[in-house]
């Protein structure tokens, strides 16, 4: 089936964007803790050319440009994966809905609990509380690739609708309780550029080069209005029409969908080059000022627990309640040991996880203390979660048995 076809090659660029992530990462921690440790970091501050705009100015350092200006396109290819789901995929069969609802709601309010039971006591730990709810689906669909074909398609499937699910959920916490002071000027000017884009989905307009403009555009406004920068990615991802009807993932290049063109165009970028990038640049933890020894500390030690333990724990066990209760059904081929492994894997955090730390902490060692946690649960979830599902796994999938 074309659907299938398109789905498998997905998943094999998830896979493979994944494994780039995991090198990119070792190559920062590496650069940080090295001879060249220094430089690194004086570059990452370097600022750029300061661009005027009128009255309004544009300073950003690379490190920021990369967060605030290169994550937009990934929180922008986020939006549009969403609405395609909710128009015509996983997200639109209220049965098949139902499964990663419940488990990605769970596994975001689970380890949000652990993190504060951990944290309550510090106010200023505690603007960590969301760091530890979401899945980094390049990184955990990069650990299934190397069980191969023994993984159902199914699994697959449920781990990137739950992951799509836990962003959605982490962009409404973005917009909510990171945001700094607002700006009404600047907000007016967003909501009219987000009104110019509605009537240009309306009025039928399917070009993709007005959209993308206008999302330039309204990408700048909000970087002065104080919400972050990034929602306008998502804002912009939303906005862009998605014609449905036809068999529209067979062929991309033809579909007469410009939000399918956008993301058949814009993923590989986002994969190999954005990700990687923020990678580079917020993975680099001195080792030298925030030790192994450091976890031991609440902040740390929250997140850690959080993922390693509250995402399986959260996602299992609301995934099996639903079950006993008939409120769900478990994919083809997929079982309570496998799911389990699978909720093992969901706590590899990394890049919303870092994300969300660099927002929510402006103090250099409580984000160095963050990501020691999410460096530490995301490489202990992803060795448990290969170590579980391979003793659990049959040795072929049933998506190869004919």
């Amino acid at each position: 089936m074309a659907v299938r076809r398109w789905l498998q090659e997905f998943f094999r660029l998830e896979a493979a964007s994944g494994l780039i992530l995991i090198g990119a990462s070792v190559l920062a921690l590496l650069l940080a803790n090295s001879a060249w440790g220094d430089a690194y970091r004086h570059l990452l501050h370097f600022e750029l050319p300061r661009i005027a705009l009128g009255q309004w100015s544009i300073e950003l350092s690379l490190q920021h440009f990369i967060n605030d200006g290169l994550m937009a396109l990934f929180f922008l290819l986020v939006a549009a994966e969403i609405k395609r789901e909710m128009l015509g995929g996983q997200l639109s069969d209220r049965r098949a809905l139902m499964l990663p609802l419940l488990c990605a709601a769970s596994g975001v309010l689970v380890p949000a609990l652990i993190f504060t039971a951990f944290n309550h006591a510090d106010a200023a730990a505690m603007r960590g509380w969301a760091v530890p709810t979401a899945t980094d689906i390049a990184f955990a669909l990069a650990m299934l690739a190397v069980l191969g074909s023994r993984v159902p398609l199914g699994l697959k499937l449920l781990l990137s609708t739950i992951a799509v699910v836990d962003d959605l959920i982490a962009i409404v916490i973005i917009a909510m309780f990171y945001t700094s002071e607002l700006h009404g000027a600047s907000l007016i000017a967003a909501i009219a550029i987000a009104v110019a884009m509605a009537l240009l989905n309306r009025s039928g307009v399917r070009s993709l080069w007005p959209y993308l403009l206008l999302g330039v555009a309204l990408w700048i406004v909000v970087l002065r209005s104080g919400v972050h920068a990034t929602l306008a990615g998502v804002v912009t991802g939303f906005l862009i029409p998605h014609v449905t009807g036809d068999d529209d993932t067979a062929d991309p290049d033809r579909s007469p969908s410009p939000l399918l063109r956008l993301e058949d165009d814009l993923h590989p970028f986002v994969a190999y080059a954005v990700l990687p990038l923020f990678a580079l640049a917020n993975a680099g933890l001195d080792l030298s000022t925030t030790p192994l020894g450091a976890l031991t500390t609440a902040l740390p030690m929250g997140v850690l627990l959080a993922l390693l333990i509250g995402k399986p724990v959260g996602i299992f066990s609301v995934a099996w309640l639903g079950r006993k209760a008939g409120l769900v059904d478990y994919p083809a081929g997929v079982g309570n040991s496998v799911l389990f492994g699978m909720a093992i894997l969901c706590g590899i955090g990394f890049t919303m996880s870092l994300f969300i730390a660099s927002l929510a902490y402006r103090e250099p060692l409580l984000q160095a203390e963050a990501t020691l946690g999410v460096f530490a649960a995301s490489v202990l979830s992803a060795l448990l979660g290969v170590w579980w599902l391979r003793r659990v796994l049959p040795t072929r999938s049933i998506d190869t048995q004919e």
